[in-house]
């Protein structure tokens, strides 16, 4: 008897080190807790042998805010900016932490005639939740007060596609595209919609990527992906996986970074299609390259991968007059980096880069997605009514490597001189364009 109920706390004391405050968002969870809690107190007379495993069980319950007894209220919890749908230049100069589904956060509601309401809400707030809010602010307003149609929710893009999000939705806001935003309107308005007009008028023009220098934008790449990398539960990519895109409760950090990879990857061809001079611009390619080759050295596999891909971009490869005015030493350079994320074979010599490198990195994520589906898709998890322990075991593993890739802290030397303050709030609030068609139309012009 002693022996089983020492592997039960045994088993439980790993799930509450594994999962801690994801604990405090799932009510069925926390009570399962609390009552196999109660059994074992019960039991703490009887074995006396276990006193250890449950004095560390009630420090672990106590960790987790799980309280047995009576519950106090929580205390005011603080506003978290979210470094895209809210841009402001102090919050993008935070260090990053990690986002939880109760954490409140600041956002913008647009309406049809592109005027905005700024509400506070959590992040895993319902779409009902956030109209609701919405409404709230609204009813203060001579215009809206007379207004009795219910408003809906839609997301618009860049490119003008909208989609009704359903009352039910959650966690709508890390689902957002990169230029996306949230607009109330009613049914009747909802066909007039269209995108910010800041989304669609284009003015080419210098920005600081010509002003800074090469080895201060990749470092600052280097360290913001790295505070997003490091907020990311483990658990994030298994939930990211198993569940439905909807059905995500506890994703939002994974789903940021992911964000900011597409936004990297938009960021290259951006920058290149609005440089108009092709001596400028064949400058600005070198200067990108050079970036990659940086990020590659600091180990930051996420940025360099991201920024091949968007140099990779059809709009931005059919330039041929400014990819041969590239010296020689640069193209080759550039072909090396093209056959290091060849997927081909399985992404092999990317792997066989990424195996020699020790920690701290920061590996190309979405590959470690596309891993965790293949195991997940390939065999089930139920056989005849039994666990796949084999499937888990595997997938844990997998899931294992990214605690592998942050068990050393990155250090980076950064000043903190005007200069690089500028230069840091440049690479941590990047202006791209998303729109496929907008940029073919910027490339035709040029070239």
């Amino acid at each position: 008897g002693l022996q089983r109920k020492r592997a039960v706390l045994a088993v439980l004391l790993h799930f509450l080190e594994t999962y801690k405050g994801l604990l405090q968002e799932e009510e069925s969870a926390g009570k399962v807790i609390k009552e196999l809690y109660l059994l074992i107190m019960k039991d703490t007379s009887l074995y006396h042998d276990l006193e250890d495993e449950i004095l560390k069980l009630h420090q672990l319950v106590e960790t987790v805010e799980l309280k047995v007894a009576d519950e106090t209220p929580p205390p005011n919890k603080q506003v978290k900016p979210l470094f895209r749908h809210f841009r402001r230049i102090d919050s993008c100069l935070q260090t990053r932490v990690a986002f939880r589904g109760s954490d409140e956060i600041f956002c913008r509601v647009y309406l049809p005639d592109h005027s905005y309401v700024t509400i506070r809400s959590r992040l895993s707030a319902s779409v009902q939740d956030i109209l609701a809010s919405v409404t709230e602010k609204l009813q203060y307003s001579e215009e809206q007060s007379a207004r009795e149609d219910a408003l809906i929710l839609v997301t618009m893009a860049s490119s003008g596609e909208k989609a009704v999000l359903q009352p039910s939705e959650e966690c709508v806001f890390t689902t957002l595209g990169i230029n996306s935003h949230l607009f109330a309107c009613t049914r009747d308005t909802f066909d007039s919609l269209v995108p910010l007009p800041e989304e669609i008028q284009v003015v080419p023009g210098d920005t600081e990527i010509h002003r800074a220098e090469p080895e201060d934008v990749a470092n600052h790449l280097t360290a913001f992906h790295w505070e997003l990398f490091r907020c990311i539960h483990e658990l994030e990519f298994v939930d990211y996986v198993f569940h439905g895109e909807r059905g995500r409760r506890e994703t939002a950090n994974l789903e940021l970074l992911l964000q900011r990879c597409s936004e990297v990857q938009h960021w290259v061809g951006t920058e290149l299609l609005l440089c108009e001079g092709l001596g400028k611009r064949a400058h600005l390619l070198k200067k990108l390259i050079k970036i990659a080759a940086i990020c590659k050295q600091n180990q930051d596999m996420l940025s360099f991968y991201a920024i091949v891909i968007g140099l990779n971009n059809a709009a931005v490869s059919r330039l041929r007059l400014t990819w041969e005015k590239l010296p020689g030493k640069f193209k080759n350079l550039f072909r090396k980096f093209e056959n290091l994320t060849d997927p081909c074979r399985n992404h092999k010599t990317y792997r066989e880069v990424l195996a020699k490198m020790k920690p701290p990195l920061i590996p190309f994520v979405p590959l470690i997605l596309k891993d965790l589906t293949f195991l997940h898709e390939g065999s089930k998890t139920l056989l005849d009514g039994l666990v796949n322990v084999e499937k888990l075991h595997c997938i844990a593993e997998k899931v294992r490597t990214v605690r592998k890739y942050r068990s050393r802290p990155l250090c980076l030397e950064l000043e903190a001189s005007p200069a690089q303050l500028q230069t840091k709030a440049y690479v941590r609030q990047l202006r791209v364009i998303d729109n496929q068609n907008l940029l073919f139309e910027l490339s035709y012009k040029l070239e």
